[in-house]
């Protein structure tokens, strides 16, 4: 559940910041920076929700 969870976000925040696989091809270095700070974020909120669902 917490991983279904995990991949919405991470779904969402790239469909709101408009990366895409175009990004990926031309400026590697941009898109593994925003995906990186994506993932985090994401974790974060798993991990509050898991926290102080528990």
């Amino acid at each position: 559940m917490l991983t279904d969870m995990y991949n919405r976000l991470v779904k969402q925040f790239k469909d709101w910041q408009g990366i895409t696989e175009q990004l990926k091809t031309e400026d590697m270095m941009a898109w593994v920076q925003t995906m990186n700070n994506i993932s985090n974020q994401a974790k974060e909120i798993v991990n509050t929700e898991e926290i102080y669902n528990v």
